[in-house]
Formats: structure tokens, C-alpha cells, sequence
């Protein structure tokens, strides 16, 4: 019997899988545009424990979410009025619990980790459309190899910082790479700037460059992707992934 499946097919699943991590994304957005917007009305710049509001939901949502392994909101530098950068950030240990991520976030410190620099945070905020960033190893947080999904969030038009969520590129590929396998040529898939996130491709592994147009630009349609170099560049729906054929 025939176990191959459709490029179409591929895109789904792919679709499919980070969808509700996606969706979970915007309901922290909206709760951090939420509170921001109620601390902005009563007058007064927001801090640090302002935030501490957003931990039961991203606890419930990181319990929730077998796919993934840490979320929070991301401020925006001078933000808050008490702390020069912060990141409200939970994760699911060893051994399942929910912790907080504790980072040196003042900029007078060597060991300062400056956020602003990475794809998950310039992507969101400088195309204002969700993101996924990676894989990379998350040196910020776990030390695994990782893809992190992020929305701008943004209050009467100003940028406030991003909602994010970790996957681990390990859950990522057993989601989708049975799928990717059955396939009847090679093919992988790649972020809005051309990074691998997945591969079947001897040519592009995982993790790897592949040079071409801007791929956060490429159309939805038509049904068939557009031609790119002699390959086949298909969008997954709205999540911003290109599955190259």
C-alpha cells in the first residue's frame, strides 16, 4: 500500500502542531495588553510585580501545553520603571514542576543577557507579525535545542515587548517529522529567515541556511506554493514556516 502523503499534507500537520501553541501565545498577549493598558490608565509606569498577574495563566497554559516547555511576556527595554529589562518567564522542570527563569538583567553586569538581539524578540518587533524563531540553542534559558514562538505586543500602537513560548526541536520533529518522512523527495522546512527547522534533505540539515527570497513574504497562495530555483516553497497556512520541496 502507498504510505506517501501530499506537500499539502505536510503543511498541515505542520500547521496543526504549532497552531495551539500560537493560540496560547495571543492569550498572553492579550492578558500582558490587558494589564499594561489598566496600569497606563491609573497613571503610572509599570514594574516588575505589575507582572506577577500574568503567572496563573502561564502557569495553566504551560501545564496544558505537552508541546511546550517554557512561556511569559518579553518587556520591552525601559518598559518598566523599576528595572531596566525583565522577562516574566516560566518553565517546566525535570521534574514537572513550573519554576521561574532568574536572568542578570542589569546592563552594568557581565554577565547581562540582552535579549533584544534575538530573532524571537527582532522578529516580533520589528515585522509586527507573529514569529518562529530557531532552532538554536537556548543559551537564555535551557541549553536545548529550541524554537520559540513569539507575537508583538503592543498597547494604542506602541510596542511593549513580546508573548513567547518555548518547543523543544525534539518534541517539534516527532510531531512532524513522520509526515516529513513519507514524502516521496527530499524536503525540510525553514523560518522566516531561511534557518531549518526540520529537514529529510541531505543538502539542508537541520539547523542549516537556505538562501532565498524573503520567506516571511511568500503568498499563502496559490494552493501549489510558488517556484523558487528550481524548488517548490509551500506556506504552513498562517504559521510562519515554509516547507521547501
Amino acid at each position: 500500500m502507498d504510505d506517501t502523503v501530499t506537500a499539502a499534507d505536510v503543511a498541515v500537520r505542520v500547521r496543526d502542531t504549532l497552531e495551539g501553541v500560537f493560540d496560547a501565545v495571543r492569550e498572553i498577549r492579550d492578558d500582558a495588553a490587558e494589564l499594561l493598558t489598566s496600569v497606563s490608565a491609573s497613571g503610572r509606569q509599570p514594574v516588575t510585580t505589575d507582572l506577577a498577574e500574568l503567572r496563573p495563566g502561564l502557569h495553566t497554559r504551560l501545564t496544558r501545553l505537552e508541546l511546550v516547555s517554557g512561556a511569559g511576556f518579553v518587556a520591552a527595554p525601559e518598559l518598566l520603571a523599576d528595572v531596566p529589562a525583565w522577562l516574566e518567564w516560566w518553565q517546566i522542570g525535570a521534574g514537572g514542576e513550573v519554576r521561574p527563569l532568574l536572568l542578570d538583567l542589569d546592563p552594568e553586569h557581565s554577565a547581562y543577557s540582552d535579549y533584544t538581539h534575538w530573532d524571537w524578540f527582532a522578529l516580533a518587533r520589528d515585522t509586527g507579525r507573529r514569529a518562529v524563531a530557531g532552532p538554536y540553542v537556548d543559551y537564555l534559558c535551557s541549553d536545548e535545542y529550541s524554537l520559540t514562538l513569539s507575537v508583538p505586543v503592543t498597547v494604542d500602537g506602541r510596542f511593549m515587548g513580546v508573548a513567547a513560548a518555548d518547543v523543544y526541536l525534539s518534541h517539534f520533529e516527532a510531531a512532524v517529522m513522520p509526515v516529513l518522512q513519507r514524502l516521496p523527495d527530499p524536503a525540510f522546512l525553514v523560518n522566516a529567515r531561511g534557518r531549518v527547522a526540520a529537514s529529510t534533505c541531505a543538502d539542508y540539515l537541520t539547523g542549516a541556511l537556505f538562501k532565498g527570497p524573503d520567506f516571511g513574504a511568500v503568498p499563502a497562495g496559490p494552493a501549489d506554493g510558488v517556484e523558487h530555483g528550481g524548488r517548490r516553497l509551500r506556506p504552513c497556512g498562517d504559521i510562519p514556516l515554509i516547507l521547501v520541496t
